[in-house]
């Protein structure tokens, strides 16, 4: 059974920065696929970023190309989101996931995630 446990979230203001964590149980963790998902008060959960097994490859929607950045320590079992230049639009409870597909794509869509950590709520104030 994999668990992924979120941190780091919290309030900053416009233009500040968090990196959140993702700390994964289970040495296969280290194999799959891992993404970050949020979702808005009243809105479904959308896609933010995600990186293949290795790191090698990444993949961002379009609206934090240049202000977030993900990646992965698979030593420590942990993924990361360093998020630069918050905007008020990116507040929400942002998610980490897994896919256990072992595949070496790096997925976007939500179906393709197998494992959810329980979230943790970034507020950006205005």
């Amino acid at each position: 059974q994999v668990q992924l446990v979120e941190s780091g979230g919290g309030l900053v203001e416009t233009g500040g920065s968090l990196r959140l964590s993702c700390a994964a149980s289970g040495r296969t963790v280290r194999t799959y696929p891992m993404g970050w998902f949020r979702q808005a008060p009243g809105k479904e959960r959308a896609f933010v970023a995600a990186i293949s097994r290795t790191g090698g490859s990444t993949y961002y929607t379009e609206a934090v190309k240049g202000r977030f950045t993900i990646s992965r320590d698979n030593a420590k079992s942990t993924v990361y989101l360093q998020m630069n230049s918050l905007k008020p639009e990116d507040t929400a409870v942002y998610y980490c996931g897994a896919d256990s597909s072992l595949s070496f794509s790096v997925p976007r869509n939500l179906r393709d995630y197998d494992y959810w950590g329980q979230g943790t709520q970034v507020t950006v104030s205005s």
